[in-house]
């Protein structure tokens, strides 16, 4: 109990960490937002296409992730 009592102290501890020390970040480059907010406002929609395009970037990674945690938690279980 000792070993999940270190690893959920050790996870708390580097999230703290990367709240405190966030650095600020733009998800588009300043020419790109303008482009996208004015086909917006002018009845386009390629904005709504970038910003899915977006969030699609933002969900690879945490699923592949999640796919190869899982795996290795299966395989773990069996093992044990």
């Amino acid at each position: 109990m000792n070993k999940w009592i270190k690893f959920f102290a050790t996870i708390s501890l580097v999230a703290l960490l990367l709240v405190i020390f966030q650095g600020e970040a733009l998800a588009q480059c300043p020419m790109c937002k303008m482009a996208a907010e004015s086909n917006l406002e002018n009845g386009g929609s390629a904005g709504k296409g970038l910003n899915a395009g977006i969030l699609f970037l933002l969900a690879t990674p945490y699923l592949v992730v999640g796919t190869l945690g899982y795996i290795w938690w299966k395989n773990r279980r069996k093992v044990a």
